[in-house]
Protein backbone atom coordinates (compact mmCIF):
# COMPACT_ATOMS: atom_id res chain seq x y z
CA UNK A 1 0.00 0.00 0.00
CA UNK A 2 0.91 3.63 -0.20
CA UNK A 3 3.61 4.86 2.40
CA UNK A 4 2.27 7.07 5.16
CA UNK A 5 3.48 10.53 5.62
CA UNK A 6 6.84 9.97 6.59
CA UNK A 7 7.50 6.47 6.04
CA UNK A 8 5.48 5.42 9.09
CA UNK A 9 2.20 4.76 10.49
CA UNK A 10 2.17 6.51 13.71
CA UNK A 11 1.01 4.81 16.87
CA UNK A 12 1.16 6.28 20.18
CA UNK A 13 -1.61 3.47 22.26
CA UNK A 14 0.21 1.78 24.83
CA UNK A 15 -0.61 -1.82 25.68
CA UNK A 16 -3.22 -2.44 28.07
CA UNK A 17 -1.05 -3.28 30.85
CA UNK A 18 1.42 -0.15 30.56
CA UNK A 19 -1.89 2.28 29.80
CA UNK A 20 -2.83 1.32 33.02
CA UNK A 21 0.03 1.60 34.95
CA UNK A 22 0.25 5.22 33.39
CA UNK A 23 -3.53 6.28 34.19
CA UNK A 24 -2.51 5.58 38.20
CA UNK A 25 1.27 8.01 37.24
CA UNK A 26 -1.52 10.45 35.33
CA UNK A 27 -3.03 10.85 39.04
CA UNK A 28 -0.32 12.24 40.17
CA UNK A 29 0.79 15.20 37.95
CA UNK A 30 0.15 18.68 36.81
CA UNK A 31 -2.77 18.59 34.64
CA UNK A 32 -3.32 20.40 31.59
CA UNK A 33 -7.16 20.16 30.63
CA UNK A 34 -8.06 20.12 26.69
CA UNK A 35 -10.65 21.80 24.47
CA UNK A 36 -12.89 19.45 22.32
CA UNK A 37 -10.04 20.22 19.51
CA UNK A 38 -7.52 19.77 21.79
CA UNK A 39 -8.91 16.16 22.39
CA UNK A 40 -9.56 15.57 18.84
CA UNK A 41 -5.87 16.63 17.24
CA UNK A 42 -4.30 14.14 19.90
CA UNK A 43 -6.73 11.12 19.19
CA UNK A 44 -5.10 11.70 16.08
CA UNK A 45 -1.59 11.99 16.54
CA UNK A 46 -2.25 8.89 18.57
CA UNK A 47 -3.60 6.72 16.03
CA UNK A 48 -1.11 8.08 13.26
CA UNK A 49 -3.61 10.29 11.22
CA UNK A 50 -1.26 13.14 11.68
CA UNK A 51 1.98 10.88 10.73
CA UNK A 52 4.57 11.76 11.08
CA UNK A 53 3.52 13.80 14.19
CA UNK A 54 3.91 11.84 17.75
CA UNK A 55 3.05 14.65 19.64
CA UNK A 56 1.77 18.82 19.76
CA UNK A 57 4.37 20.93 18.29
CA UNK A 58 7.39 22.60 19.84
CA UNK A 59 8.29 25.65 19.12
CA UNK A 60 11.18 24.79 16.38
CA UNK A 61 8.70 22.38 14.03
CA UNK A 62 6.25 25.25 14.65
CA UNK A 63 8.04 28.10 13.58
CA UNK A 64 9.08 26.26 10.18
CA UNK A 65 5.51 25.41 9.56
CA UNK A 66 4.32 28.57 9.77
CA UNK A 67 6.97 29.65 7.57
CA UNK A 68 8.12 27.20 5.19
CA UNK A 69 5.05 24.47 5.17
CA UNK A 70 7.20 22.05 6.24
CA UNK A 71 8.47 20.33 9.64
CA UNK A 72 11.74 21.13 10.70
CA UNK A 73 13.38 18.07 9.14
CA UNK A 74 11.83 18.99 5.55
CA UNK A 75 8.90 16.96 5.23
CA UNK A 76 5.80 18.52 3.84
CA UNK A 77 3.62 20.00 7.23
CA UNK A 78 1.42 22.88 6.15
CA UNK A 79 -0.79 23.42 9.83
CA UNK A 80 -0.03 24.21 13.37
CA UNK A 81 -0.79 21.14 15.34
CA UNK A 82 -0.38 23.09 18.95
CA UNK A 83 -2.08 22.75 22.87
CA UNK A 84 -1.88 26.21 23.88
CA UNK A 85 -2.02 26.90 27.94
CA UNK A 86 -2.23 30.33 29.99
CA UNK A 87 0.45 31.90 31.90
CA UNK A 88 -1.43 30.15 35.13
CA UNK A 89 -1.05 26.72 33.64
CA UNK A 90 2.87 27.35 32.27
CA UNK A 91 3.87 28.18 35.63
CA UNK A 92 2.19 25.48 37.61
CA UNK A 93 3.58 22.74 35.52
CA UNK A 94 7.15 24.72 34.43
CA UNK A 95 9.53 22.32 36.56
CA UNK A 96 6.93 18.73 35.48
CA UNK A 97 8.68 17.15 32.44
CA UNK A 98 5.32 15.10 32.35
CA UNK A 99 1.89 16.23 32.51
CA UNK A 100 -1.76 14.85 32.39
CA UNK A 101 -3.77 15.10 30.01
CA UNK A 102 -7.48 15.20 30.73
CA UNK A 103 -10.50 16.56 28.95
CA UNK A 104 -13.27 19.14 29.66
CA UNK A 105 -15.68 16.17 31.40
CA UNK A 106 -12.73 15.65 33.96
CA UNK A 107 -11.49 12.34 32.46
CA UNK A 108 -7.84 11.63 31.61
CA UNK A 109 -6.92 10.87 28.17
CA UNK A 110 -3.24 11.27 27.82
CA UNK A 111 0.02 12.37 28.87
CA UNK A 112 2.63 14.57 27.36
CA UNK A 113 6.51 14.62 27.69
CA UNK A 114 6.71 18.63 27.72
CA UNK A 115 10.17 19.20 25.66
CA UNK A 116 9.02 22.87 25.66
CA UNK A 117 7.02 25.68 26.54
CA UNK A 118 6.83 28.60 24.26
CA UNK A 119 4.61 31.80 23.03
CA UNK A 120 2.62 31.81 20.24
CA UNK A 121 2.48 34.74 18.01
CA UNK A 122 -1.04 34.97 17.43
CA UNK A 123 -1.38 37.40 14.67
CA UNK A 124 1.38 35.86 12.35
CA UNK A 125 0.03 32.80 12.87
CA UNK A 126 -2.87 34.00 11.09
CA UNK A 127 -1.86 35.94 8.82
CA UNK A 128 0.65 32.87 7.50
CA UNK A 129 -1.96 29.85 7.96
CA UNK A 130 -5.26 31.99 6.91
CA UNK A 131 -3.64 34.66 5.15
CA UNK A 132 -5.96 37.12 7.00
CA UNK A 133 -5.71 38.85 10.58
CA UNK A 134 -9.61 39.29 10.23
CA UNK A 135 -11.25 37.96 13.49
CA UNK A 136 -14.21 37.66 11.25
CA UNK A 137 -12.57 34.36 9.56
CA UNK A 138 -13.43 31.48 11.85
CA UNK A 139 -9.89 30.17 12.10
CA UNK A 140 -8.68 33.40 13.05
CA UNK A 141 -11.34 33.74 15.63
CA UNK A 142 -10.32 30.52 17.03
CA UNK A 143 -6.71 31.29 16.82
CA UNK A 144 -7.29 34.51 18.71
CA UNK A 145 -8.94 32.38 21.25
CA UNK A 146 -6.05 30.23 22.29
CA UNK A 147 -3.94 30.88 25.59
CA UNK A 148 -0.94 33.00 25.45
CA UNK A 149 1.48 29.81 25.53
CA UNK A 150 2.19 26.70 23.71
CA UNK A 151 3.46 23.47 25.12
CA UNK A 152 5.46 20.95 22.67
CA UNK A 153 6.72 17.11 22.80
CA UNK A 154 4.99 13.71 22.50
CA UNK A 155 2.04 12.01 23.97
CA UNK A 156 0.76 9.26 24.70
CA UNK A 157 -3.23 8.27 24.43
CA UNK A 158 -4.78 6.43 27.42
CA UNK A 159 -8.16 6.54 26.69
CA UNK A 160 -10.38 6.76 23.47
CA UNK A 161 -12.66 9.65 23.12
CA UNK A 162 -16.16 8.15 23.81
CA UNK A 163 -18.26 10.52 21.33
CA UNK A 164 -16.17 8.79 18.23
CA UNK A 165 -19.06 7.86 15.30
CA UNK A 166 -20.15 4.75 14.08
CA UNK A 167 -18.74 4.38 10.57
CA UNK A 168 -15.17 5.17 12.01
CA UNK A 169 -11.80 3.17 11.31
CA UNK A 170 -8.77 4.13 12.53
CA UNK A 171 -5.39 4.91 9.62
CA UNK A 172 -4.29 1.06 10.19
CA UNK A 173 -7.97 -0.25 10.06
CA UNK A 174 -8.88 1.46 6.63
CA UNK A 175 -5.82 0.11 5.21
CA UNK A 176 -6.56 -3.23 6.23
CA UNK A 177 -10.27 -2.81 4.79
CA UNK A 178 -8.39 -1.71 1.38
CA UNK A 179 -6.34 -4.49 1.35
CA UNK A 180 -9.30 -6.67 1.87
CA UNK A 181 -11.37 -5.31 -0.94
CA UNK A 182 -8.23 -5.81 -3.26
CA UNK A 183 -8.21 -2.06 -3.81
CA UNK A 184 -4.54 -0.79 -5.34
CA UNK A 185 -6.17 2.56 -5.72
CA UNK A 186 -8.68 4.92 -3.60
CA UNK A 187 -9.15 8.45 -4.03
CA UNK A 188 -10.37 10.14 -0.87
CA UNK A 189 -12.77 12.46 -1.02
CA UNK A 190 -13.05 15.39 1.89
CA UNK A 191 -16.70 17.10 2.95
CA UNK A 192 -18.13 18.96 5.51
CA UNK A 193 -21.63 19.36 3.79
CA UNK A 194 -24.06 17.16 2.52
CA UNK A 195 -23.12 16.06 -0.75
CA UNK A 196 -24.72 17.40 -3.54
CA UNK A 197 -25.02 16.89 -7.60
CA UNK A 198 -21.90 18.60 -8.13
CA UNK A 199 -19.56 16.01 -5.56
CA UNK A 200 -21.91 13.40 -6.59
CA UNK A 201 -20.31 14.24 -10.21
CA UNK A 202 -16.43 14.48 -9.07
CA UNK A 203 -16.50 11.34 -6.78
CA UNK A 204 -17.99 9.11 -10.12
CA UNK A 205 -15.70 10.84 -12.44
CA UNK A 206 -12.98 10.12 -10.18
CA UNK A 207 -14.41 6.54 -9.40
CA UNK A 208 -14.02 5.45 -13.26
CA UNK A 209 -10.33 5.94 -12.86
CA UNK A 210 -9.62 4.26 -9.43
CA UNK A 211 -10.79 0.78 -7.63
CA UNK A 212 -12.50 2.24 -4.86
CA UNK A 213 -14.10 5.73 -3.14
CA UNK A 214 -13.41 6.61 0.43
CA UNK A 215 -15.96 9.35 1.65
CA UNK A 216 -14.02 10.75 4.06
CA UNK A 217 -16.52 13.48 6.33
CA UNK A 218 -15.48 15.52 8.46
CA UNK A 219 -17.32 15.21 11.80
CA UNK A 220 -15.12 17.35 14.29
CA UNK A 221 -15.50 20.56 15.36
CA UNK A 222 -17.05 23.37 12.67
CA UNK A 223 -18.59 26.73 12.52
CA UNK A 224 -21.83 26.77 13.85
CA UNK A 225 -24.20 27.60 11.00
CA UNK A 226 -22.83 23.83 9.07
CA UNK A 227 -24.96 21.20 8.80
CA UNK A 228 -24.26 18.88 11.74
CA UNK A 229 -22.85 15.73 11.35
CA UNK A 230 -25.38 13.38 12.75
CA UNK A 231 -27.97 15.12 10.43
CA UNK A 232 -25.03 14.70 7.26
CA UNK A 233 -25.00 11.04 8.36
CA UNK A 234 -27.79 10.58 7.56
CA UNK A 235 -28.65 12.33 4.15
CA UNK A 236 -24.44 10.31 2.81
CA UNK A 237 -26.19 6.83 3.88
CA UNK A 238 -29.59 7.51 2.06
CA UNK A 239 -27.06 8.41 -0.79
CA UNK A 240 -25.23 5.61 -1.05
CA UNK A 241 -27.71 3.17 -0.79
CA UNK A 242 -29.59 4.33 -3.70
CA UNK A 243 -26.88 5.81 -6.23
CA UNK A 244 -23.60 4.10 -5.66
CA UNK A 245 -22.07 0.77 -5.88
CA UNK A 246 -21.60 -0.65 -2.71
CA UNK A 247 -18.53 -2.82 -3.39
CA UNK A 248 -16.69 0.14 -4.35
CA UNK A 249 -17.29 3.23 -2.07
CA UNK A 250 -16.59 2.91 1.54
CA UNK A 251 -18.16 5.83 4.24
CA UNK A 252 -16.05 6.59 6.88
CA UNK A 253 -15.65 9.64 9.46
CA UNK A 254 -13.06 11.60 10.03
CA UNK A 255 -13.42 12.85 13.37
CA UNK A 256 -11.11 16.33 13.43
CA UNK A 257 -11.57 19.66 13.81
CA UNK A 258 -12.15 22.24 10.92
CA UNK A 259 -9.88 24.47 10.55
CA UNK A 260 -11.53 27.06 7.37
CA UNK A 261 -7.51 26.98 5.75
CA UNK A 262 -8.30 27.05 2.55
CA UNK A 263 -5.19 26.29 0.59
CA UNK A 264 -2.96 24.92 3.22
CA UNK A 265 -5.50 22.73 4.57
CA UNK A 266 -6.11 21.30 0.97
CA UNK A 267 -2.64 20.27 1.67
CA UNK A 268 -3.25 18.61 5.16
CA UNK A 269 -5.93 16.88 4.05
CA UNK A 270 -4.41 14.80 1.40
CA UNK A 271 -1.91 14.57 3.73
CA UNK A 272 -3.95 12.79 6.46
CA UNK A 273 -5.67 10.77 3.64
CA UNK A 274 -2.50 9.45 2.40
CA UNK A 275 -2.10 8.24 6.04
CA UNK A 276 -5.40 6.69 5.70
CA UNK A 277 -4.45 4.49 3.06
CA UNK A 278 -5.68 6.86 -0.30
CA UNK A 279 -3.65 7.22 -3.28
CA UNK A 280 -5.79 9.90 -4.56
CA UNK A 281 -7.44 12.84 -3.12
CA UNK A 282 -9.74 14.99 -4.77
CA UNK A 283 -9.32 18.85 -4.55
CA UNK A 284 -12.10 20.58 -5.81
CA UNK A 285 -13.20 24.85 -6.19
CA UNK A 286 -12.36 26.81 -3.00
CA UNK A 287 -11.75 23.52 -1.15
CA UNK A 288 -11.60 24.03 2.86
CA UNK A 289 -12.37 27.80 2.14
CA UNK A 290 -14.94 30.19 4.02
CA UNK A 291 -16.89 33.37 2.76
CA UNK A 292 -14.16 35.12 -0.03
CA UNK A 293 -11.15 34.51 2.08
CA UNK A 294 -9.43 32.31 -0.79
CA UNK A 295 -9.42 32.76 -4.37
CA UNK A 296 -11.05 30.54 -6.45
CA UNK A 297 -8.58 27.85 -7.39
CA UNK A 298 -5.83 28.52 -4.94
CA UNK A 299 -6.39 25.60 -2.63
CA UNK A 300 -5.33 23.45 -6.23
CA UNK A 301 -2.85 25.74 -7.08
CA UNK A 302 -0.87 25.67 -3.86
CA UNK A 303 0.14 22.21 -4.51
CA UNK A 304 2.32 23.28 -7.59
CA UNK A 305 5.01 24.87 -4.89
CA UNK A 306 5.86 21.11 -4.32
CA UNK A 307 7.16 18.15 -6.07
CA UNK A 308 4.36 14.88 -6.53
CA UNK A 309 7.38 12.86 -5.06
CA UNK A 310 7.19 15.03 -2.02
CA UNK A 311 3.09 15.01 -1.22
CA UNK A 312 3.09 11.49 -2.24
CA UNK A 313 -0.66 11.46 -2.96
CA UNK A 314 -2.25 11.57 -6.46
CA UNK A 315 -4.30 15.28 -6.23
CA UNK A 316 -7.13 15.04 -8.61
CA UNK A 317 -8.02 18.96 -9.33
CA UNK A 318 -11.33 19.18 -10.93
CA UNK A 319 -13.29 22.11 -11.77
CA UNK A 320 -16.31 23.83 -11.20
CA UNK A 321 -18.95 21.47 -12.02
CA UNK A 322 -22.68 22.91 -12.54
CA UNK A 323 -25.83 21.08 -13.78
CA UNK A 324 -26.80 22.72 -17.55
CA UNK A 325 -29.90 22.73 -18.39
CA UNK A 326 -29.48 22.49 -22.13
CA UNK A 327 -27.27 19.48 -21.59
CA UNK A 328 -29.72 17.71 -18.91
CA UNK A 329 -27.10 16.76 -17.73
CA UNK A 330 -24.09 17.77 -14.75
CA UNK A 331 -20.78 18.98 -16.60
CA UNK A 332 -18.11 21.73 -16.31
CA UNK A 333 -16.62 24.40 -18.43
CA UNK A 334 -14.32 21.59 -19.68
CA UNK A 335 -17.50 19.54 -21.36
CA UNK A 336 -20.02 21.82 -21.82
CA UNK A 337 -20.58 24.30 -24.65
CA UNK A 338 -23.45 26.62 -23.30
CA UNK A 339 -23.69 29.75 -21.93
CA UNK A 340 -23.65 30.40 -18.21
CA UNK A 341 -27.61 31.34 -18.38
CA UNK A 342 -28.21 27.33 -18.91
CA UNK A 343 -26.06 26.06 -15.46
CA UNK A 344 -27.53 25.94 -12.12
CA UNK A 345 -24.17 26.29 -9.94
CA UNK A 346 -24.35 24.16 -7.08
CA UNK A 347 -22.73 24.75 -3.51
CA UNK A 348 -23.01 23.58 -0.12
CA UNK A 349 -23.68 27.51 1.02
CA UNK A 350 -26.69 27.59 -1.64
CA UNK A 351 -28.32 24.29 0.19
CA UNK A 352 -27.97 25.75 3.91
CA UNK A 353 -29.28 29.42 3.02
CA UNK A 354 -32.63 27.52 0.82
CA UNK A 355 -32.98 25.39 3.96
CA UNK A 356 -33.04 27.99 6.10
CA UNK A 357 -35.82 30.03 3.84
CA UNK A 358 -37.89 26.98 4.24
CA UNK A 359 -37.42 26.37 0.33
CA UNK A 360 -37.09 22.72 -1.26
CA UNK A 361 -34.01 22.69 -3.19
CA UNK A 362 -34.37 21.76 -6.86
CA UNK A 363 -33.39 17.86 -7.98
CA UNK A 364 -30.68 20.03 -9.57
CA UNK A 365 -29.35 20.66 -6.36
CA UNK A 366 -29.48 16.95 -5.13
CA UNK A 367 -30.87 13.75 -4.63
CA UNK A 368 -34.83 13.92 -2.99
CA UNK A 369 -33.53 11.26 -0.61
CA UNK A 370 -31.16 13.96 0.61
CA UNK A 371 -33.50 17.07 0.15
CA UNK A 372 -36.07 14.75 2.12
CA UNK A 373 -33.57 14.16 5.15
CA UNK A 374 -32.36 17.97 5.51
CA UNK A 375 -35.81 19.53 5.18
CA UNK A 376 -37.20 17.22 7.74
CA UNK A 377 -34.67 18.13 10.36
CA UNK A 378 -34.79 21.75 9.42
CA UNK A 379 -38.14 21.42 9.88
CA UNK A 380 -37.56 19.71 13.71
CA UNK A 381 -35.20 22.31 14.59
CA UNK A 382 -37.78 25.03 14.00
CA UNK A 383 -40.09 23.09 16.10
CA UNK A 384 -37.97 22.93 18.77
CA UNK A 385 -37.39 26.47 18.80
Amino acid sequence: MIEPHGGQLINRIPCEEDRLALLEKATMLPVVTLTPWNLSDLYMIAIGAFSPLTGFMNQTNYTHVLNKMRLANGTIWSLPITLSVSEETRDKIFSSPTVCLQGEDGEIYGLMEVEDIYEADKTEEARLVYGTIDAEHPGVQKTYEQEAFNLGGPITLLQHPTALQDHFQTPAELRETFQQRGWKTIVGFQTRNPIHRAHEYLQKTALETVDGLLIHPLVGETKKDDIPADIRMKSYSALLENYYPSDRVILSVFPAAMRYAGPREAIFHSLVRKNFGCTHFIVGRDHAGVGDYYDTFAAQNIFHQFSKDEIGIEIMAFEHAFYCIKCSSMATAKTCPHDGEFHIHLSGTKVREMLKNGQRPPKEFSRPEVIEILLDEVQHDHEDE
